[in-house]
């Protein structure tokens, strides 16, 4: 049996971890492009625009039989130059994460659990609740102190102060623009953005 001191082991690997950094003779760099070439082997690459903000920044998609495999930054793109934010990097798994609730979900007061629900029932219920919480919180008019005498006047403001919106991260700029009709179109002067709270 070898009697292998402290100061022996310690010897032993560094000597084994310099060997292993070298690579042992290897192109490290040619394995690596070698299995980014098979991974993405029969992939068609699509070029693609971020949807998460208004920055506009470009993406080569990567799809093999209807499925996201990969995607990166387009290094032909004046915007992003082929970098992608974290929100961008991650759009593969906002699609096929199996946390992702696929339909809407109700969770009645006072319980604890979340029930599935149909798109019918949750559009029903989401038109009624506006229609209540619009009709209940609806405002004509306003009295105000006109600026510059003083006197109290009557002014017609026409809305719904019982309603807000707010738009997230996931929602694209299209989106945000048909939120903000909508708010607009049921009276709300509350509408604002994730991004900018």
């Amino acid at each position: 049996m070898m009697k292998v001191t402290r100061r022996g082991f310690l010897k032993i690997s560094g000597l084994s971890a310099a060997v292993l950094a070298s690579g042992l003779g290897f192109d490290l760099e040619a394995t690596a492009a070698q299995g980014y070439t098979l991974k993405l082997a029969g992939c068609t690459k699509i070029p693609s625009i971020c949807h998460f903000c208004s920055g506009g920044c470009s993406m080569l998609l990567y799809i093999k039989e209807g499925k996201l495999i990969h995607l990166e930054g387009d290094p032909d793109h004046p915007t992003n130059e082929g970098t992608l934010c974290p929100k961008a990097a991650s759009l593969a798994q906002v699609a096929y994460s199996p946390d992702r609730p696929k339909q809407p979900m109700y969770r009645a007061p006072g319980s604890d659990k979340w029930e599935n629900i149909t798109w019918e029932e949750a559009i029903e219920r989401i038109a009624k609740k506006t229609k209540e919480v619009r009709d209940k919180t609806w405002k004509n008019t306003e009295e105000i102190s006109n600026a510059k005498t003083g006197a109290k006047e009557t002014v017609i403001v026409n809305r719904a102060e019982g309603i807000g919106f707010i738009g997230s991260a996931e929602v694209d700029n299209e989106e945000s623009y048909l939120i903000t009709k909508l708010s607009r179109l049921l009276g709300s002067p509350y509408h604002e953005h994730q991004a900018r709270i």
